[in-house]
């Protein structure tokens, strides 16, 4: 058994690491809150530029297509998290973007991760993946126009080059604090879709000025409003992860005190008896 001072310094390290899960608990439940708020406000915009993309892009699909001498890659755009403590954020994440690349490389395309976050970039060093790109984030919020047009703007610059002949993005979709689904979204080639995920036939627009002019704007302003809208998602999955791994965290401390606590008990009573005896033993070896 432990010593009592064994014991008690336990029982401090434990109360001071649970002081610490419970401030990034709180923390977490504050930032998710706001991102989840951004996330619901900027869904509605998200589908409804898909909508007019499609049907815009399908007057001049020429206009939208890859050039004609790209090359077999694929661009596979991981959003991750800078730090850890998340539970399995971001190894579920990570686990997805391996399974896609080998998936796209069965079918003929070299692939090339950017990424996105301290942990995908590590990651990726670590098993020598091919990075054509990184970021990472300096400021609490990972979600901000900038940065989704700062990275759309490479990904069609190598669009139209002909480096890559596809973009796509892996991030994980917010559905609730307690879950998070690691997702692959096309980003481009941009392919005409109804809701249930069928071709269909969607309302064309009469628009000015011509396709020519106009279907460049759409397009930029499809990929960068893409990312961004992964970049929301991610940004509140990440916060309900982390708030819920450190709601676990801090849990578990209070049934590791209280254990703790039980077994210091024992201890003392345990000593209090041996002195008990001793004293008793003495006691009577004095008699005889």
């Amino acid at each position: 058994m432990a010593t009592l001072k064994a014991i008690r310094r336990r029982i401090a390290s434990v109360r001071s690491t649970q002081q610490i899960t419970r401030a990034m608990k709180l923390i977490s439940a504050a930032r998710l809150r706001r991102a989840q708020e951004a996330l619901l406000s900027a869904r509605p915009y998200h589908e409804a530029l898909k909508r007019v993309a499609d049907s815009v892009l399908k007057t001049a699909a020429e206009l939208a297509a890859p050039p004609e001498n790209a090359q077999g890659k694929i661009l596979l755009i991981v959003v991750a998290s800078d730090r850890g403590l998340a539970g399995g954020y971001n190894v579920n994440l990570l686990r997805m973007a391996e399974q896609e690349a080998r998936r796209r490389q069965s079918e003929g395309l070299e692939r090339e991760f950017f990424a996105i976050g301290r942990k995908a970039l590590d990651h990726f060093r670590r098993t020598r993946q091919p990075l054509a790109g990184e970021r990472i984030n300096n400021i609490p919020r990972l979600a901000t126009v900038g940065l989704a047009r700062e990275i759309g703007q490479q990904v069609l610059a190598r669009w139209r080059s002909g480096e890559i002949r596809e973009a796509g993005l892996i991030y994980n979709v917010f559905r609730s604090a307690i879950s998070q689904r690691p997702t692959y979204e096309k980003l481009l080639p941009i392919e005409s879709a109804s809701a249930d995920g069928s071709a269909a036939a969607t309302d064309y627009y009469l628009v000015e000025p011509s396709p020519a002019e106009l279907v460049p704007a759409v397009l930029r302003t499809y990929v960068e409003a893409g990312i961004l809208h992964a970049l929301l998602e991610a940004e509140a999955s990440e916060h309900g992860a982390r708030m819920t791994a450190m709601d676990a965290a801090t849990n578990n401390a209070v049934e590791m005190i209280e254990r703790l606590t039980l077994e210091m008990n024992r201890a003392r009573q345990a000593a209090i008896t041996k002195e008990l005896m001793d004293i008793v033993g003495g006691a009577e070896a004095l008699r005889a």
